[in-house]
């Protein structure tokens, strides 16, 4: 019997984000949600808790990182698996990310280290050794 596809949700308001990453990521096997600010990413990890969260640290209602301390509090998503999608440079805001247990990934990025970083956040590629501390 097939596995279900992995869900990931995607939280970024650029659209071409979003045109990219579809078709790429749900050839790879994932199935794939979008939400475009705070607001619709709450509701989406209430109507359905994802298997991994893509989030971008800018969106136009907050901050994403406002968002990873929420689902960080929750039980239900206290260790859900997020990767954050970047061009932020902020070294105080970067290493809260860390700190809050997600991996980061610096806009722009290239669909093949995207890919590997998400292998990496779902534990089936092994933590780069640059990256490990």
């Amino acid at each position: 019997m097939a596995t279900a596809p992995r869900h990931l949700l995607v939280i970024d308001d650029e659209p071409h984000i979003g045109l990219v990453l579809r078709p790429y990521l749900e050839q790879l096997g994932y199935r794939v949600t979008f939400a475009r600010s705070l607001a619709e990413a709450r509701a989406a990890v209430t109507a359905a808790t994802p298997d991994g969260v893509l989030l971008d640290l800018h969106l136009p209602d907050g901050s994403g990182l406002e968002l990873l301390r929420d689902l960080r509090a929750k039980a239900d998503t206290a260790r859900l698996p997020i990767l954050v999608l970047t061009a932020e440079g902020e070294e105080r805001v970067l290493r809260e990310a860390r700190r809050l247990g997600a991996a980061l990934v610096t806009k722009p990025f290239s669909p093949t280290k995207l890919s590997q970083r998400i292998a990496t956040m779902f534990g089936d590629l092994p933590v780069p050794e640059d990256e490990a501390s």
